[in-house]
């Protein structure tokens, strides 16, 4: 199994992702934004956290226009699997790939801290190891994060199973309280509808180890694995 992960100027997540994927098994390989092809043999693309091009005109904005995304593209398009976390899921949305946008949090403040997610689906390559209604803690780092979109849109994510992830409270249950930026229906994750590509706010990345504060971020992970192998959920 093989998994890249681009970095961008300003990505600063990219030797997290790059660590989490090989912590479960991957042959994890570093791709550069302004490469024109992807490495032959690729599963898995993830677009990591960070400020790309420092967050200029609109995050995700620019290096939705960097070289590479157009194979990006084209991976998406062709059916293989796009991950992309904090500003990853800024840029998926900038360049089409998920509907939707990321705009300032609700509160205009920064937030960085742990949060807990309710998982709504199970049926997708990136939710497959965990449990319906399964709870999640996991840190968010982000000053954009609040998921917006059309009405209608937002109607049809919903109708089709395409959120992935929640902002909830410890009980499980979708409040104000529990939503840290603002996020349209506590939405953290979204996956396309072909199902795909999927894009969250929070940093399973950063906690798949126990000994750096939390561990839930491996399901994630672990599912893409599992979906690889054939495993069903």
């Amino acid at each position: 199994m093989k998994l890249g992960v681009v970095t961008f100027p300003g990505s600063n997540c990219d030797h997290d992702a790059l660590h989490a994927g090989s912590v479960h098994g991957f042959e994890s390989v570093r791709l550069w934004h302004k490469d024109t092809s992807l490495p032959s043999g690729l599963d898995v693309i993830v677009l990591p956290g960070g400020f790309s091009y420092g967050d200029y005109l609109r995050t995700g904005a620019i290096a939705r226009f960097s070289p590479l995304m157009a194979e990006v593209i084209a991976f998406a398009n062709a059916g293989g699997l796009v991950m992309g976390i904090c500003n990853g899921f800024q840029i998926l949305c900038e360049a089409g790939l998920l509907p939707g946008a990321l705009i300032r949090n609700a509160h205009l403040d920064f937030v960085c801290r742990d949060v807990t997610l309710r998982t709504e689906t199970n049926k997708t390559p990136f939710s497959i190891a965990l449990a319906e209604g399964s709870l999640l803690r996991i840190p968010v780092a982000h000053g954009e994060g609040r998921y917006v979109a059309a009405p209608d849109v937002i109607e049809s994510i919903e109708a089709n199973g395409q959120v992935l992830f929640r902002y909830v409270d410890v009980t499980g249950a979708a409040s104000e309280a529990s939503n840290p930026n603002g996020s349209t229906n506590n939405i953290a994750g979204i996956v396309n509808a072909a199902g795909n590509v999927m894009g969250m706010m929070p940093h399973p990345e950063r906690y798949v180890e126990a000994i750096v504060g939390g561990a839930d971020g491996r399901g994630v992970f672990e599912s893409l694995v599992r979906h690889l192998a054939g495993i069903p959920a």
